[in-house]
């Protein structure tokens, strides 16, 4: 005879757990964000402003691909930050942990490596 009930969430003790390590890692994706815009929006900081002409084509080649790494990678920093903002609403919800594919919980250790996925690796590899 199984007595045991299967568990459909996670407890909120479990939930605060995971609420702490999102919110940790929101504060990092933040500064390296800030940081990230910071130096999209300063100046040449090379100081070769007074260069020779010859190299300021050079330059200005390679600071545009420089800057447009730094918008990708500005943009990918951007949607890691609303897939936590949006997994602390899940725990707020206390839906949090739970497979959209297949309902059933994701395992902490999934969620302790990426506690913001959606998927546990059943879905996931199905994908």
């Amino acid at each position: 005879m199984e007595n045991e009930t299967v568990k459909t969430r996670y407890s909120d003790n479990e939930l605060k757990e995971f609420k702490d390590l999102l919110l940790d890692k929101l504060r990092i994706a933040r500064e390296e964000l800030n940081a990230l815009a910071t130096s999209l929006s300063s100046p040449n900081a090379n100081g070769t402003d007074d260069t020779a002409g010859t190299y300021k084509t050079l330059e200005d080649g390679s600071a545009t691909l420089e800057k447009e790494q730094i918008n990708q990678l500005a943009a990918r920093q951007k949607k890691f930050i609303e897939q936590l903002e949006a997994a602390v609403v899940r725990i707020e919800n206390k839906t949090y942990g739970i497979c959209r594919e297949t309902g059933k919980l994701i395992p902490k250790e999934r969620l302790r490596a990426v506690p913001h996925t959606t998927l546990s690796m059943e879905a996931k590899l199905k994908q």
